[in-house]
């Protein structure tokens, strides 16, 4: 997996490149904004780490750009500011995920394995819908026939990857792998309590079906 890493802070841009290719990802830096948009259009990239304080280009403009153009990598923003205000505005502009510095290198690693599992055929569509349920994927919201639902990070992360399957069957295994990071709650036991709970909030009619052997999908028959 190829990452673009956007850090102008020269020794933490080549503390994380050099700790990122140790474990194997191929790793480009940039040190502005426009020299990130450079490297976007140059090179097949699955995920950009930016940080949102550039010089010449701010993070913001750049990450504007690249939803504006479609780009294909997901995008985790990296800033000092991290208030909640900081994080919905950072989302807002279309970043896939956010995280304030500082922080853990580990939690660095695990946001970028999830972001590179959800990568692949393109940027995804920024609203899903089935059914009367609508998910949001820049705002992260969803409602339901209109009314807004309050979902947990996993119940939100389970229903989005069902929608984006469009009918199709999605495994339990997939799931894990598309939603859960931490080690201890990757079993299948866990997968099936977060969608009974997803399906309830949901309400009637039920839209989330499973067979045996399959999984589950969105469907109401």
């Amino acid at each position: 997996m190829r990452l673009l890493l956007v850090e102008d802070e020269a020794d933490l841009a080549d503390t994380l490149a050099d700790g990122l290719r140790r474990e194997g990802y191929l790793v480009d830096v940039a040190r502005d904004g426009s020299s990130a948009l450079t490297a976007a259009a140059s090179a097949d990239v699955d995920v950009i780490v930016l940080d949102r304080d550039l010089p010449v280009l701010s993070g913001d403009a750049v990450c504007r750009t690249l939803v504006a153009q479609e780009y294909p990598a997901r995008i985790l923003m990296l800033t000092a500011a991290g208030t909640l205000g900081d994080r919905v505005a950072g989302l807002d502009l279309g970043a896939d995920d956010y995280l304030a510095k500082p922080f853990a290198y580990v939690e660095l690693l695990a946001r970028i394995r999830a972001l590179g599992r959800r990568g692949g055929s393109g940027r995804q569509r920024a609203v899903l819908e089935f059914a009367g349920v609508r998910l949001d994927t820049v705002r992260r919201v969803v409602e339901r026939n209109g009314t807004p639902m309050r979902l947990t990070l996993k119940e939100f992360g389970v229903l989005e990857t069902l929608l984006a399957a469009e009918g199709g069957y999605v495994s339990s295994d997939d799931l894990l792998d598309e939603v859960w990071d931490e080690p201890l709650e990757r079993t299948r036991g866990v997968v099936k309590i977060v969608v009974h709970t997803l399906r309830r909030k949901l309400g009637e009619p039920a839209v989330i079906q499973s067979a045996a052997g399959h999984g589950y999908r969105m469907g109401t028959t």
